[in-house]
């Protein structure tokens, strides 16, 4: 069944669409713009693109104590099994 929208909501749903776009495209383009960065900055430093944007996801979402604590857990699993080096 079809809705049938009052031209208030037919305004509201252009705009709120036209917003929605223009916001992607920003997004879009910022993130470009960071792989760019990234890709050159790590060029620079004889380091891989995959790590510079790990650390930098790490630092967004403030996680660093908790990763640590994953790979602590890692490396004492690989270490017990003697798989380590």
């Amino acid at each position: 069944m079809s809705r049938a929208f009052s031209s208030t909501e037919i305004s509201k749903l252009k705009h709120v669409i036209q917003e929605g776009i223009s916001v992607t495209t920003d997004i879009n383009a910022l993130k470009e713009g960071l792989k760019e960065t990234v890709s050159a900055v790590a060029e620079e430093m004889d380091l891989k693109p995959a790590v510079l944007n790990k650390a930098i996801s790490i630092a967004y979402k403030n996680e660093f104590a908790k990763v640590q604590e994953g790979f602590n857990e890692v490396e004492n699993i690989l270490a017990a099994t003697g798989r380590d080096n």
